[in-house]
């Protein structure tokens, strides 16, 4: 009679319930051998070509999976005299594959690192991992991956790659280490991640978190050919990184070998310069308390260079588009490129880039040797702000290197005319020589001076003006005081709010001082003006000064100290003969004190003896 259906069931049920008893019962015997601890410490060595070091016997678990946990273990390089160590744990606890174990081998499917501190060496400035032994089973099969791009760099033959399966390693609370002089000090804290590379020839991902320099860190990075990439050829490379001051990804290739070669699109952003700067320690901007800053690009290069095409960068509300470039060839690395903004903070980019202020500094002090980097870049903006002032039409460039610094407004439009300054910087030299050149044309006085807030004494007319100073000084305060130079200012046919000449001669017939608002209660008329002076260690001398109003001219000469904000201005006031009574001599006057509150006082000039 045939065996029924369901008898033949029960059987195979209770077959494999007898294999299952069967490999429970020799998991404790294999696990009581030394396989475990040895095979752990032979495998571990295996793959990465350091010594393994267990300070005791593991302790294996065989339910509900397979595996061991081992304390205290510790990889070492191979040197026979003084062995460095490379990483220790506190403790590793392992998962073993339960079928391997009864063949008598041990293979990992997953790792936990508790507590590990990873050791960097430093040599020549740079940190490393010490070089594991070349018979690694990662270091043969990044081996095998170079030759394979040895033979074809373009398109590496993927077959030849090993398949070798590494499972997943994960560690928690772990420390990453550096030299300091006797000592260890922290690069990163409280690491804790995961890195999946199921096998060799498969897609790699680090999932890790940590703290570095006071901030905690994220990272996400993967490659679908991590062994091409290691073995120097080009393979896809992803990464994210995420920080409070600032988050960045890349999307692309890369070539770690040799150059390091990178192609693809880049962005990064930071919701403030200024805490991004104290963060990273190494930049310092004089406009650091600006933000939240965006940039994206393509970047192409290598170690030597990188180019960022189709960049842009959103800065508060103003967004520009361009291109850079980057070089680290010598000295300082060089940033160069040109940026088009729709709206500009003129101020902010003066202050940044000005040769008064020596750039982006090193944040370990303001000196033009600790600039981070040589820049000579372009800028331009169909409108721009500086402070109050609405400009358009910007054409603006600054350079640095070698000691020479330079910022350019080569053409801006404003207050109805055109702009144009200049300011050079010399730090070759003991002394830091620094000139400034402006040119203004056909500028509208009164809006200058509705900007500027000073609604008296600034004449409501068309005005030109030209400025040539010279000096010597790390910042503009210096320089003030030391300065050489000229000025000129020319004014059309306008008015003078803020002075009245009846009142003036009211005051003057009182014969004694009397404060410049005290005429203030009026608009003078002005058919033009006209300034000249020299400047000389921080002193202008007037030169030449006259205003025509009606039949009238006032004459000034006299001096303005710019460090002290103080006068000393002799003044004439006259007319044709018989034109006025008052003035059948020209009256004569002084002007004082400072420039926020002025005085005046007014004598006639002595009758000549007939």
């Amino acid at each position: 009679m045939p065996i029924s259906v369901k008898r033949k069931g029960a059987w195979f049920a209770g077959a494999v319930a007898v294999l299952v008893v069967m490999v429970l019962a020799a998991l404790p015997i294999i696990a009581s051998t030394r396989i475990v601890r040895d095979g752990i410490a032979y495998q571990m060595s295996a793959w990465t070509g350091y010594r393994v070091q267990l300070d005791d016997g593991p302790a294996v678990h065989v339910w509900p999976t397979f595996g061991a946990v081992l304390n205290e273990v510790t990889l070492l390089d191979w040197d026979e005299t003084a062995p460095s160590t490379v990483l220790h744990a506190e403790r590793i606890e392992v998962e073993l594959s339960a079928l391997a174990a009864l063949r008598g081998e041990v293979v990992f499917t997953e790792m936990l690192l508790v507590r590990p501190v990873l050791q960097l060496a430093e040599e020549q400035g740079r940190l490393h991992l010490p070089p594991p032994q070349s018979w690694g089973r990662i270091a043969r099969s990044v081996d095998t991956a170079r030759q394979a791009v040895s033979a074809e760099p373009k398109q590496p033959d993927t077959s030849l790659l090993p398949s070798e399966t590494l499972g997943t390693v994960s560690f928690e609370d772990g420390r990453v280490v550096m030299p300091d002089g006797e000592q260890q000090a922290d690069v990163i804290e409280g690491l804790t991640g995961t890195f999946e590379w199921p096998a060799l020839n498969r897609q790699a991902t680090l999932s890790a978190s940590g703290v570095w320099r006071g901030e905690t860190i994220s990272l996400t990075a993967s490659s679908t050919q991590p062994l091409i990439l290691l073995g120097g050829g080009n393979a896809p490379l992803s990464f994210s990184l995420k920080a409070a001051p600032a988050e960045a990804t890349f999307n692309g290739t890369a070539n770690l070998s040799g150059a390091n070669f990178i192609d693809g699109q880049l962005t990064a952003s930071t919701p403030s310069i200024d805490q991004l700067s104290e963060w990273l320690h190494a930049i310092a901007l004089p406009t650091s308390d600006v933000g939240p800053v965006e940039f994206s690009a393509r970047v192409i290069g290598n170690a030597g260079r990188l180019k960022f095409e189709q960049a842009t960068l959103d800065l508060e509300t103003s967004t520009g588009t361009g291109l850079l470039d980057i070089s680290f060839a010598q000295g300082n690395p060089m940033v160069a490129g040109t940026l088009a903004f729709d709206r500009l903070d003129l101020r902010a980019l003066a202050e940044t880039f000005s040769p008064f202020s020596s750039g982006p500094l090193a944040a370990s002090g303001p000196s033009d040797a600790e600039r981070l980097f040589d820049f000579d870049l372009r800028f331009s903006a169909a409108n721009a702000t500086f402070g109050q002032a609405a400009l358009t039409d910007i054409a603006a460039a600054a350079k640095a290197r070698n000691g020479l610094a330079t910022f350019d407004i080569s053409d801006a439009t404003a207050f109805g005319g055109t702009i144009q300054l200049s300011l050079r910087a010399d730090r070759t030299g003991e002394s830091h020589n620094v000139e400034l050149r402006t040119v203004g044309e056909e500028i509208d006085a009164a809006q200058l001076s509705t900007m500027l807030g000073q609604e008296s004494l600034v004449p409501r007319a068309p005005m030109a003006f030209s400025l040539s100073l010279k000096g010597t000084g790390a910042d503009l305060e210096s320089v003030l005081h030391n300065m050489q130079g000229t000025a000129s200012v020319t004014f059309g046919s306008g008015s003078v709010p803020g002075l009245s000449l009846d009142a003036f001669f009211q005051q003057s017939a009182a014969g004694d001082f009397f404060p410049l608002a005290a005429i203030s209660e009026g608009v003078l008329q002005i058919e033009g003006a006209e300034l000249k002076a020299t400047i000389a260690s921080g002193i202008a001398q007037l030169e030449n000064a006259e205003a025509r109003t009606g039949q009238y001219v006032v004459s000034l000469d006299g001096i303005i100290p710019f460090a002290g904000r103080a006068l000393a201005l002799y003044g004439t006031l006259s007319a044709p003969e018989g034109a006025d009574p008052r003035l059948d001599t020209p009256l004569m006057f002084f002007v004082g004190g400072s420039w926020e509150a002025p005085f005046v006082a007014s004598f006639r000039r002595p009758e000549r003896n007939e």
